[in-house]
């Protein structure tokens, strides 16, 4: 129960971070003047001062920072959770696959006899007469 609490918890931590993410990302004035001057860029000189590209790139890394971390975190919940629900998969070393013995005789209809060679004999079927051309 506390692991899927904690995988819900970080999932919306991971969204508000995105979102948060994403608004930092589309304030920051390009040089260009696109989506930023959509957005004031006038306002955001006035909110946070002269200063407003250092504060906005240092909101981006510190955003971009905890989303792969929240990612990473989020990756081990589950992960975790997974193994949680799923012990016999065959991933895990606990539960050893089964073997068949190797030794079972295998059934036939016509009973064969050992073939076993001695020295000096020769096998008939072996000397077949050469053909004349």
């Amino acid at each position: 129960m506390f692991l899927q609490s904690a995988i819900y918890i970080v999932f919306v931590l991971l969204l508000i971070v995105s979102a948060l993410l994403l608004l930092v990302v589309l304030m920051q004035r390009p040089k260009q003047e696109g989506l930023g001057a959509a957005f004031g860029a006038q306002m955001t000189d006035q909110a946070f001062g002269a200063q407003t590209t250092d504060v906005l790139k240092k909101g981006t890394v510190l955003f971009g920072t905890l989303f792969m971390l929240l990612c990473f975190v989020l990756a081990v919940l589950m992960n975790a959770q997974y193994k949680r629900s799923h012990p016999t998969d065959l991933t895990d070393d606990k539960h050893p696959m089964t073997q068949q013995p190797a030794d079972s005789p295998q059934q036939s209809d016509a009973p064969t006899a050992p073939a076993v060679e001695t020295a000096g004999a020769t096998n008939p079927a072996e000397e077949a007469p050469a053909e004349a051309h």
